[in-house]
């Protein structure tokens, strides 16, 4: 009985090894959807929840502009403090949103290896490597020129 030549060998493998893969990513692709779908339902139903919230809300600031007329002040007048009290509410919160935006940092990581981009594109043979590899120390790693940042 004639061995089958290491071609056919390594075409064999290569077949198997793709349909493995191919089984792989439709297994990954069943149970993804069936995860989507409940991800979905989920922000569904926080989305009603919040809806719901929102009304409420409205209720409430209602509710407190008639307790301040049964106090005794002028209908009108408890309706404007209520009001003036949301704007006040809303500026907070714009202050603490704007507070927030600005301490978002810039993705270094990205910026570099977007400018590396047309360099790794240009396929270069192994070995013939014409760019330095950054270098990774103790959880740092070493950028062009002395620039460090934590990884």
């Amino acid at each position: 009985m004639e061995e089958p030549s290491v071609g056919a060998l390594v075409q064999s493998a290569m077949a198997d090894v793709s349909t493995l893969i191919r089984s792989e990513i439709e297994l990954a692709k069943a149970e993804v959807g069936k995860s989507a779908k409940k991800a979905g339902i989920g922000a569904g139903a926080f989305g009603a929840a919040g809806a719901l919230l929102f009304f409420s809300g409205i209720f409430l600031f209602v509710t407190i502009a008639e307790f301040l007329t049964w106090l005794g002040l002028i209908r009108w007048i408890s309706y404007l403090l209520v009001w003036l009290l949301l704007v006040l509410l809303a500026g907070i919160a714009a202050l603490v949103g704007r507070r927030m935006i600005k301490k978002i940092e810039k993705p270094e990581r990205t910026m570099e290896t977007l400018r590396d981009l047309p360099e790794v594109m240009h396929r270069e043979a192994p070995g013939q490597r014409r760019r330095e590899v950054p270098t990774v120390t103790d959880g740092r790693v070493q950028l062009r020129g002395s620039e460090n940042y934590r990884v």
